[in-house]
């Protein structure tokens, strides 16, 4: 396991390098967004008032995430979770123990307690990564890279966390067009790798194309 020791060599390690693809991919990511941001943005004005008008509390909700050489960074999403999800997962927990091993194993549930009536579409549609571009933007993120995770599943990742701390997190993925929930987290590790190894341009455009019709299509969506 990829122990504190560790976690600190491999964060100092990376820190004097580029991340993967180095200038070219942060040329791509910014071109995309350029041109993504004024189609969606009527979109995004759109949910924004919906969740308001839906749901009391924030609209957006900022976790913080493990990015590029070990860096922390916010990783920005339309809030689909109540605000007192902590206690609402505990209290399923308490009712359904069997779940939280799988919580511990998988970090996800396929009936998270804590998703409101509207958080549940905007998961299954994937429309509650929109503000990522904001991270897109501002280099903690890729258009294309490993999912972001928490501090606590590099610890799931072992030595595959070398991997994903030479590169940005990404808004999508070999992960989300290969299933998404409906695969095993070993098996995202492993999709988080190979894409670390084997990065090329043409493999970036080939997740993007593959997106579009992961969305629409739902697949693997919780």
């Amino acid at each position: 396991m990829l122990g504190g020791n560790a976690f600190e060599t491999a964060r100092v390690s990376f820190a004097s390098l580029s991340p993967t693809g180095g200038f070219v991919k942060r040329a791509i990511d910014i071109f995309i967004v350029l041109i993504a941001v004024p189609a969606f943005l009527p979109l995004f004005i759109g949910l924004v008032l919906m969740i308001k008008l839906t749901d009391p509390g924030p609209i957006f909700y900022g976790h913080k995430r493990i990015g590029f050489s070990g860096r922390t960074f916010r990783c920005w999403k339309f809030r689909t979770m109540a605000t007192d999800g902590d206690e609402i997962l505990e209290r399923h927990f308490l009712s359904r123990p069997q779940d939280r091993e799988i919580w511990l194993r998988e970090r996800k549930l396929d009936n998270d307690p804590r998703v409101t009536p509207i958080g549940a579409v905007l998961r299954k549609l994937s429309l509650d990564e929109l503000p990522q571009v904001i991270n897109v933007l501002t280099g903690e993120m890729s258009v294309v890279g490993p999912r972001p995770v928490v501090a606590d599943e590099l610890e799931i990742y072992s030595r595959s966390a070398e991997h994903y701390l030479r590169a940005r997190p990404g808004v999508t993925g070999l992960w989300q067009v290969s299933g998404r929930s409906d695969t095993s987290y070993r098996e995202r590790i492993k999709l988080d790798r190979y894409y670390v190894s084997n990065w090329h341009p043409f493999l970036d455009l080939w997740v993007m194309l593959r997106t579009v019709p992961a969305v629409v299509m739902a697949r693997g969506a919780r």
